[in-house]
This record gives C-alpha cells, sequence and structure tokens, in this order.
C-alpha cells in the first residue's frame, strides 16, 4: 500500500504562487508515475502534470506558469504553480502509480481569487 498526503493549498489573489507537496509513505518502492490532477466543481477531474524518471507533461493550460518535481530521497512530489489565475480553482489531487496499482491522495484546495 502507498499512502499519498498532499499540503500546500490555499486561497491566494491572481497572479500569486503557491507551492503544492505530495508525501508519499508506505511501499514506494519504484513509483512509475506520479502526478497532480484538479478537478472543479460540476468538471470532471483533469491531469495537470506528470512526471516520470525522465519526463515531465503538462497539461497546455499550464505550460510555462507551473513546474512538477520529485525528490526522491524524500519520496515528494511537488508542484510550483505561478501566475496563478481564477480558472485554477479547484481541489487538486496526488496520484501515483505502482506497477499495476494506481493510489490516490485526499487533494487539497487551491482556490484564486481574482
Amino acid at each position: 500500500q502507498v499512502q499519498l498526503v498532499e499540503s500546500g493549498g490555499g486561497l491566494v489573489q491572481a497572479g500569486g504562487s503557491l507551492r503544492l507537496s505530495c508525501a508519499a509513505s508506505g511501499s514506494i518502492f519504484r513509483l512509475h508515475v506520479m502526478a497532480w490532477h484538479r478537478q472543479a466543481p460540476g468538471q470532471q477531474r483533469e491531469l495537470v502534470a506528470r512526471i516520470t524518471s525522465g519526463n515531465t507533461n503538462y497539461v497546455d493550460s499550464v505550460k510555462g506558469r507551473f513546474t512538477i518535481s520529485r525528490d526522491n530521497a524524500k519520496n515528494t512530489v511537488y508542484l510550483q504553480m505561478n501566475s496563478l489565475k481564477p480558472e485554477d480553482t479547484a481541489r487538486y489531487y496526488c496520484y501515483a502509480l505502482q506497477g499495476w496499482s494506481e493510489y490516490w491522495g485526499q487533494g487539497t484546495q487551491v482556490t484564486v481569487s481574482s
């Protein structure tokens, strides 16, 4: 089992920055993929950013503003969010893939005011 715990969400004005953290615990051997998804009220959950051993991918709407990174020694993945917009308001969820098993955190709320 892998447990994922997110932190770092909050309320920020448009143009501001936040850094989300996702700490993984439990059996964290070979977490092949870690990612951040988000879900706004009334909308489907969408992939925001993903990181594997050598690559990162971003949804078009956050390219150039968000950066995903991971610290394998700390079993933590980060999402640095800059130039935040009101449309970034959502609950952000950490995701991990280990073999064929998927894991999700409980999420952290990000609210961007205009």
